[in-house]
């Protein structure tokens, strides 16, 4: 499964635009800061809506403009891990965990509570409440989350610019492994050359038109 995304979209006084041919595994895009990559991501996860051009994952159809098709975010089943991770601070970790799962209709569940819990290793962090969690605690339940909602693919966007060093690997090395053991293809979004060179299968540069 992987991303097939050719998208334009007028914002302002620039054009975004964006030309991501299938490939496994992680595809990075990089550049630097304005030239429209989170908004790529946007469009892709359905909170933007491009003027022209199509969004394909495996090969279903999330957004065609010249054939009228513009499927709801909701329905795209499509997980976003934001900088920030995004966690409700009125919920526990493990209510986070579960607000994900609730999301996923039944058929669309392929993996469960417990497995998640398992794979991140944050077993011990369930009772916890997100302003008590590290940055790299915080990126693994959002992560976690973001699974439990039935996603067939994910978008990150610069998941590890606010984390330090030892905490960047720790959720890299995550990252690689949902890359490695669970096929998810991952869009996401960087401006370190490292990390686009570690996890991406395909780099794409953004640039202003």
């Amino acid at each position: 499964m992987s991303f097939d995304v050719q998208v334009t979209r007028r914002m302002g006084g620039t054009t975004v635009s964006a030309r991501i041919p299938p490939a496994d595994g992680v595809t990075v895009l990089f550049g630097p800061s304005g030239v429209g990559k989170t908004s790529i991501l946007n469009m892709v996860a359905g909170i933007l809506r491009p003027d022209s051009g199509h969004i394909r994952i495996g090969g279903e159809t999330m957004f065609d403009a010249a054939a009228g098709t513009d499927m709801p975010a909701h329905k795209r089943r499509i997980g976003y891990v934001f900088q920030d991770g995004r966690l409700f601070p009125h919920r526990r970790v493990r209510g986070n965990l579960l607000y994900g799962h609730r999301l996923a209709e039944a058929r669309d569940r392929w993996i469960s509570l417990e497995e998640t819990i398992s794979f991140l290793g944050i077993g011990g962090l369930l009772d916890r409440w997100p302003a008590s969690l590290s940055g790299g605690e915080a990126q693994r339940v959002a992560i976690g989350r973001a699974l439990l909602s039935g996603a067939r693919a994910l978008l990150m966007d610069e998941p590890l610019t606010s984390l330090d060093r030892p905490r960047r690997e720790e959720v890299m090395t995550v990252i690689e492994r949902i890359r490695d053991e669970l096929h998810l293809p991952i869009l996401y979004v960087t401006h370190d050359p490292a990390e686009a060179e570690r996890l991406g299968a395909q780099r794409i540069e953004i640039a202003h038109e």
